[in-house]
């Protein structure tokens, strides 16, 4: 799939929130979505040493307290903004469960792409 101008700014919004939120143990991945209306959400991963919740979950969260039902596309950083991450296991199948049709952008930071998710 074709990588589009708002594709990129939503690299460029998780890179943003990493680079301004990830600063400890706590939070060190930050997430990205938008709809297709052009709304973006944004979340940081929560690490605790009993579990913790992924970035992508988050941003469901954030999103679903807005009325939001469907996204189109989503992105995940890492180190502060400098790497572009595949959403985990877990993650991909709540987002297959929720957003079928979800676009994902991945591959390094020189080379993205979107997929469809799966």
């Amino acid at each position: 799939m074709e990588l589009r101008d708002t594709d990129r700014a939503l690299v460029q919004a998780a890179s943003a929130v990493a680079k301004l939120r990830c600063r400890s143990q706590r939070h060190t991945v930050a997430s990205a979505a938008r709809t297709a209306d052009g709304r973006v959400f944004t979340g940081v991963n929560v690490h605790h040493e009993t579990g913790g919740t992924c970035a992508e979950l988050v941003v469901i969260g954030t999103a679903a307290t807005q009325g939001v039902t469907e996204l189109e596309t989503i992105v995940t950083v890492a180190d502060r903004g400098r790497e572009v991450v595949a959403p985990c296991d877990r993650c991909q199948a709540v987002l297959s469960d929720h957003f079928p049709s979800l676009r994902v952008i991945v591959g390094s930071v020189d080379d993205l792409r979107v997929t469809p998710l799966g």
